[in-house]
């Protein structure tokens, strides 16, 4: 067993590591980790645009699982960086199944965090038939509501100094749709312009990514001579920017009006009572359509994977979630 005050499984190297080209001019990142017999498992990261890490892995039993991880589009180590153009919703689950094909695997588990979900519940609604089982934390479903929750008035009411910062940098003409203004500023092919935008939505998200942040100061610049390479600094602003101003590459309630297609695969949802990015009111909206999914409010926790209730909860899921695949 596992102590709760450190639930993660020790470090282990990658078994394989590779880049698999996927049309569009893509080619994509990919780590396996554990037992190359263990039951196939793929994390999804979130962003979209965050990129896999080592760490992820480390919530699996290695034993147990084939540990798949692997940086979706625009994102993390895949080529081309920060690449926008065929970069959808419909790419990332073509880009799923793809790589499962790939790697010659008919099921596997899927284990995603916030767009990480997004994306788990995507390919499940398209491929019911090759999935074993889902673990999700901090539900997020692709939705304008979602978003201005997530963007504006989570903010307004919990952190209203923040909200303040993050407004208050843009021109008086531009404060009554910031969001829109800073998406503006990251299309912007001038580093001087997007680089300072990214810097500030970065760390907007993060502070409201975590239950009690470390730093709500946010940068107060627009504009940085000093900024000369593009491909610097954050990258997930960027491809969260493309996403939400394509409402996600999603129509409206599209995973939950598919969320029928879920009916027959074990699904456990781990969800912050307190996320501010990703409230529980939408997991629970999903759960209450997902029959054999087990909803599980963490108390006193928040959006991040890293706070340690959380990441508790995630690894006892994925322990969880085998047994019940093993029983199906």
């Amino acid at each position: 067993m596992l102590e709760k005050s450190n639930p993660l499984f020790p470090s282990i190297s990658p078994f394989d590591v590779r880049k698999i080209k996927v049309g569009d001019g893509h080619v994509l990142y990919l780590e396996q980790y554990g037992n190359p017999d263990g039951a196939p498992a793929v994390f999804l990261h979130g962003g979209p645009g965050g990129g896999c890490q080592s760490e992820q892995a480390r919530i699996f039993d290695p034993g147990r699982y084939r540990i798949i991880l692997f940086d979706q589009r625009g994102s993390g180590r895949s080529e081309p960086k920060r690449g926008l153009e065929n970069n959808t919703t419909r790419h990332l689950v073509a880009d799923m199944h793809f790589i499962r094909e790939h790697l010659e695997l008919e099921q596997w588990l899927l284990v995603g965090g916030s767009w990480g979900s997004t994306l788990a519940l995507s390919y499940a609604e398209v491929h019911p038939n090759h999935v074993l089982g889902i673990v999700l934390r901090a539900v997020f479903l692709g939705s304008r509501r979602e978003i201005s929750w997530a963007f504006e008035k989570a903010a307004q009411i919990f952190y209203p100094e923040l909200w303040k910062q993050f407004v208050c940098v843009l021109p008086g003409s531009e404060r009554h749709d910031p969001v829109s203004a800073y998406g503006a500023r990251l299309s912007n092919p001038d580093p001087r312009v997007h680089l300072p935008a990214a810097r500030i939505w970065s760390q907007f998200e993060n502070a409201l990514s975590s239950l009690e942040p470390r730093n709500v100061t946010l940068p107060n610049i627009l504009f940085d001579d000093a900024a000369s390479t593009d491909l610097s600094g954050p990258n997930t602003p960027y491809l969260e920017w493309h996403y939400i101003s394509h409402d996600c590459f999603l129509a409206p309630n599209q995973l939950l009006h598919e969320a029928k297609n879920l009916i027959g695969i074990p699904g456990i949802i781990v969800q912050g009572r307190y996320d501010l990015l990703c409230p529980p009111t939408t997991a629970a909206e999903l759960a209450s359509l997902w029959p054999k999914c087990e909803l599980r409010l963490i108390p006193a926790s928040g959006h991040s994977a890293n706070e340690p209730a959380i990441r508790c909860a995630l690894v006892a899921a994925v322990a969880d979630i085998y047994d019940k695949i093993k029983k199906s």
